[in-house]
């Protein structure tokens, strides 16, 4: 099929975000299990950021092959031919690539919007505006919602059921999510693209990092004080009594949205946690030397001007 231009251009990138996507993803999905393992050993917050580095790494490495090399090299060493030809398995990938953006965008951007409604509808029905809103009703709401602008949404069951010292540690719980922009890294979750539209999902990986990213909100809210530990396991305990409804919306960090990590929070808030005696420093040093080694290689490929050659003679294989 005979395209124009930059018609050309757009497919190349589609095609070779896909086809970069699906090998990294391919890769990331094939380590998924022992990954998981080794985020056990390491405290919640360092836990949180090694998943979250997996999971958007796919993407990260698509977008970054063709920003920086794809396109240059086609703008720097392709004619501008009418007459140039892009075949099907080229346009196959390019659609499947441009399916999987849709896909995504269209889900995050319908999260913000269910989001963002929500918080107008809890707004609407708060006795009082502010960065708290407190809605009438007895659902055990409690939750930093929303992405630009977080909002603290809290039920009047919630604090009618938890006293002061309560209150104060599921507040800080709250705060910790906020701080750790957890809302926005579940945006990004969403408009990661999958390895096929609507399919491929992460989703071992994704909870893993939920369950870490609760464990590491509660040891940031304790801070070390047992005696704020204990208030907001008695606290997570409370709510849980009151009963656990689905999350309304997807850009939602609550005290807690299931009863089937309870346990082991609560065991967790009071007891000193037992991680694994697996030292991380070397896990640490093998992490930073594959990054300078990437960045370094990265760099230098850019700065050569003959590796944009070579990338250009891959894209013509790839367009034929």
């Amino acid at each position: 099929m005979t395209l124009p231009y930059y018609i050309r251009l757009l497919c190349l990138c589609l095609a070779t975000f896909f086809v970069v996507h699906a090998l990294a993803w391919l890769a990331i999905t094939s380590v998924t299990r022992r990954a998981v393992r080794v985020a056990g050993t390491m405290k919640p917050r360092m836990a949180t950021r090694f998943l979250f580095l997996l999971r958007i790494t796919p993407s990260s490495l698509g977008l970054f092959l063709v920003l920086g090399f794809c396109i240059p090299s086609y703008v720097w060493l392709e004619p501008n031919w009418p007459t140039e030809r892009v075949g099907w398995l080229c346009l196959a990938a390019a659609v499947l690539g441009a399916l999987v953006w849709v896909t995504s965008l269209g889900r995050g951007i319908a999260a913000v919007v269910r989001t963002e409604r929500y918080v107008r509808r809890c707004g609407a029905e708060a006795a009082s505006g502010g960065e708290m809103l407190v809605v009438p009703g007895n659902s055990p709401v409690m939750a930093v919602a929303g992405v630009v602008n977080p909002r603290l949404v809290v039920s009047d069951a919630v604090l009618k059921t938890l006293n002061a010292e309560q209150q104060d540690a599921a507040f800080r719980h709250e705060a910790a999510h906020q701080a750790s922009r957890d809302n926005l890294k579940k945006l990004l979750f969403l408009l990661t693209p999958d390895l096929v539209p609507m399919l491929g999902r992460m989703g071992r990986l994704e909870r893993a990092w939920a369950t870490y990213t609760e464990w590491a909100a509660d040891d940031q809210a304790v801070d070390g004080d047992q005696d704020r530990a204990l208030s907001l396991a008695s606290a997570l305990v409370k709510v849980a009594k009151l009963g656990v409804s689905p999350s309304p919306s997807y850009l939602l960090s609550t005290l807690m949205d299931t009863d089937r990590d309870l346990e082991v929070r609560v065991d967790r808030l009071l007891r000193k946690p037992a991680y694994a005696e697996k030292p991380l420093a070397p896990v640490v040093a093998f992490m930073r030397n594959v990054a300078m080694v990437a960045g370094g290689v990265a760099v230098t490929l850019l700065l050569w001007p003959e590796s944009l050659g070579s990338v250009h003679r891959m894209l013509e294989h790839l367009v034929q």
